[in-house]
């Protein structure tokens, strides 16, 4: 998984996603890290129609808010298509993941930020 060094999340009290760089993760998808700090972090995802973000799960708890676009939400077994203002929530290390049908993006908010996707040393 790519990481970034994504100091202008947790510059101050506000961002401006035309500050913070967008990583090119392959397979049709890209990521914005927007705000974060220990406790909680968001990110914008870009998917073209038919990437998918595969089966996988994480200690975080998570939210998903769908912005545009047309996606089969995964969540611990069951699927359901999801669109334009609709949402999901998935519990600590439960099995999720998207498949998306009609290109577009989603806001992803974790508890606790995601050390992970954090380059090497930054902390949140």
């Amino acid at each position: 998984m790519n990481k970034v060094d994504a100091k202008a999340g947790q510059s101050g009290a506000f961002v401006h996603s035309a500050d913070v760089e967008t990583e090119d993760l392959g397979g049709g998808i890209k990521r914005q890290m927007l705000s974060y700090g220990p406790d909680i972090m968001n990110c914008r995802l870009w998917f073209e129609s038919g990437s998918a973000g595969d089966i996988h799960d994480h200690f975080h708890s998570q939210t998903t808010y769908i912005e545009s676009g047309l996606f089969l939400a995964h969540v611990d077994g069951e699927e359901r298509k999801v669109g334009p203002g609709d949402s999901v929530y998935i519990q600590p290390n439960v099995p999720h993941g998207v498949t998306c049908l009609e290109a577009g993006s989603l806001i992803d908010s974790f508890s606790p930020a995601r050390q992970d996707f954090l380059v090497s040393g930054e902390k949140s």
